[in-house]
C-alpha cells in the first residue's frame, strides 16, 4: 500500500512538473513607483478635484474599452492617467500623508471610471478598497509602506482557494495557488490567505508580500470582466515576516492594530464585508448606467424590421428604458445607504452584531440583482446587432453576468441568511 501511495505521489509531482513547463506567466506591470504625487499636490486635491478628475477620464477609458478586453488587463495608457487622478491614495490615513475622504466620494470617484470600462472601473475601486485593509496591519508595516517608499500600494486581495502559512521564527513561509487576483497585473504588493494549520482549529491569516515574490499564472480567461486581468497568483515557501500577517477575523471585524491606529475616524473600523460588496457594485451601476446610454442613442437611430417606425416612437422601448433606469437609480441609492450604514455601524461603541453585517449584504446583493435585471431589460430590447462583439451592450451583460456571480452576491444565499437571522438562527455561512 505505501509503495502505491509512493508511486501515486510520484505521478502526481510528475503531472504537476509537465504543467508548470507549459503553463503561461502572464505580462504583468509592476509599477516603478516614480509617479507618486507630492505631498503639496496632496494638500490641495479636496473631494470634489477628485471626482471631476475621475470623470474627466471617461473619453479616454470608454475609448480604451475595447483594448481594454482584448489584451485581458488594463490598458497602460489607462492605468497611468488614473494613477495620476490621486484616487488610490482616497484610504491612505493622513497621518501617512493620504485623503481619508469619505465612502460618498469613493463612490462618486468610481462610477465614471466603471461607467466607461467595467473592467477598469472593478480593478481601479478595488485597489482604491484595499488601501484601506492595508491600513488594518500593524503599524510596523504602515509605516514600512506608507510612511516608507509606497504611499500607496496596487495589490490583489486573493482569498481562495487559501494557501498554507506554516510558522517559523518571526514569520511564516507561505505556499498557495490562489485565483480572482483582481489588481495583480498592476501590483507592486500582494495579500493572500494562508491557513496556519498547526494551532487548533486552524487559523486563517491574511499575509502581504511584494509581488516580484510572487509568479502570475495566465489563466484569466472568461467571458465577461475579461479586461480585469484576474489571473492566478503563486509561491512557494515564501518567507512573510509577522508584521506583515493579520488575522483574517480582525481583518473582517476591522479590529486589527490599525482600526486603533486610526481610531479617530470610524471608516477604519467599519466591518469589511459590507465595504467590499459595496466596492464591487460601483462596477454593477457604472456598466449599467453604460447600457442605459448606449440604448438610448441606439433607439433613436434604430428602424424596426418589418417597419418605417424608429424604435424610440414605441412604448415598449419606452418602457423599457423607464424600468431600467428606475433599477439602477435605485440601485445606487442602496449602495450609498449601504456605506453609510457601515460607516455608522463602527461609530457606535457597541460591538457590531452579525446581523446587522448580514443585512448589508442582503441589501447589496439585491442592488446587484437589480443592475443585472435593468442590463437584461436593454439587451432583450436593443435588437440583435447589439450581440455582435463590437456593440458595448452585449459587454455590459457578459460583465454584470460575471460580478453577479461573485459570492458576496450569492441572492439566495444573502436572502436566506437574512431570513435565518431574522428569525434567531445561527449564521450558515461566514460570508457577511
Amino acid at each position: 500500500m505505501i509503495a502505491v501511495i509512493k508511486n501515486w505521489e510520484s505521478r502526481a509531482m510528475g503531472l504537476v512538473a509537465i504543467a508548470r513547463e507549459v503553463e503561461t506567466l502572464a505580462d504583468r506591470r509592476i509599477p516603478k513607483g516614480d509617479d507618486w504625487l507630492t505631498r503639496e499636490e496632496l494638500e490641495a486635491l479636496t473631494p470634489e478635484e477628485l471626482v471631476r478628475r475621475t470623470t474627466a477620464l471617461k473619453p479616454l477609458i470608454a475609448g480604451h474599452a475595447l483594448e481594454c478586453e482584448q489584451s485581458r488587463k488594463p490598458v497602460d495608457a489607462v492605468w497611468d492617467a488614473i494613477r495620476k487622478t490621486g484616487c488610490f491614495y482616497h484610504f491612505v490615513p493622513k497621518r501617512y500623508g493620504g485623503l481619508e475622504f469619505g465612502v460618498d466620494t469613493f463612490i462618486d470617484a468610481m462610477l465614471p471610471i466603471a461607467e466607461a470600462c467595467g473592467s477598469t472601473g472593478w480593478v481601479t475601486a478595488f485597489c482604491v478598497e484595499h488601501n484601506w485593509m492595508f491600513a488594518q496591519f500593524s503599524e510596523q508595516f504602515q509605516k514600512e509602506t506608507f510612511g516608507g517608499d509606497f504611499p500607496y500600494m496596487i495589490a490583489p486581495g486573493a482569498t481562495n482557494p487559501p494557501g498554507v502559512a506554516q510558522p517559523v521564527a518571526d514569520g511564516y513561509l507561505l505556499s498557495g495557488q490562489w485565483k480572482w487576483g483582481t489588481g495583480i497585473m498592476n501590483a507592486d504588493w500582494v495579500m493572500v490567505v494562508g491557513v496556519d494549520l498547526e494551532v487548533s482549529p486552524p487559523k486563517p491569516l491574511l499575509l502581504a508580500l511584494p509581488a516580484s515574490e510572487v509568479d502570475v499564472i495566465d489563466t484569466w480567461y472568461v467571458d465577461g470582466m475579461i479586461g480585469t486581468g484576474s489571473n492566478d497568483i503563486r509561491c512557494e515557501q515564501v518567507f512573510v515576516p509577522a508584521h506583515r500577517v493579520i488575522e483574517m477575523a480582525e481583518m473582517r471585524s476591522a479590529t486589527g492594530p490599525g482600526s486603533t491606529l486610526h481610531a479617530h475616524n470610524p471608516v477604519y473600523r467599519m466591518p469589511m464585508a459590507p465595504f467590499q460588496a459595496v466596492t464591487a457594485a460601483i462596477g454593477a451601476v457604472g456598466v449599467a448606467r453604460s447600457a442605459i446610454g448606449h440604448f438610448k442613442e441606439r433607439i433613436g437611430v434604430r428602424t424596426l424590421v418589418g417597419t418605417t417606425i424608429k424604435q424610440d416612437e414605441k412604448p415598449a422601448a419606452h418602457m423599457r428604458l423607464g424600468e431600467a433606469s428606475a433599477k439602477v437609480a435605485t440601485a445606487e441609492m442602496i449602495l450609498r445607504d449601504t456605506a453609510r450604514r457601515n460607516v455608522a455601524l463602527a461609530a457606535r461603541s457597541n460591538p457590531v452584531c452579525d446581523e446587522d453585517r448580514i443585512a448589508l449584504r442582503a441589501q447589496v446583493a439585491l442592488a446587484m440583482n437589480l443592475c443585472q435585471s435593468a442590463i437584461r431589460l436593454i439587451a432583450e430590447g436593443a435588437g440583435s446587432s447589439a450581440h455582435m462583439l463590437n456593440n458595448p451592450i452585449q459587454r455590459a451583460l457578459r460583465d454584470v453576468n460575471v460580478m453577479a456571480s461573485h459570492i458576496v452576491y450569492d441572492f439566495d444565499g444573502a436572502n436566506e441568511l437574512l431570513g435565518r437571522a431574522l428569525i434567531g438562527l445561527e449564521p450558515n455561512s461566514y460570508i457577511f
